[in-house]
């Protein structure tokens, strides 16, 4: 399950990235979030100033 806190969220997908995952993609593809899922995802970090960097592969 994806957590709904921003902050606690931010967590999550970063470890995931890290530990699980080569990109967003990959993430996506593996947790199997769909586009919607993937945008709503997006949308809650970069409304607490976290955008995605594919270079870094997290939320910075």
């Amino acid at each position: 399950m994806i957590p709904k806190d921003p902050v606690i969220l931010l967590s999550y997908i970063n470890t995931q990235l890290r530990d699980n995952y080569n990109s967003l993609e990959d993430l996506a593809e593996g947790l199997s979030l769909g586009e919607e899922e993937i945008s709503s995802i997006i949308a809650k970090l970069e409304g607490i100033g976290y955008n995605y960097s594919s270079d870094a592969n997290q939320f910075v």
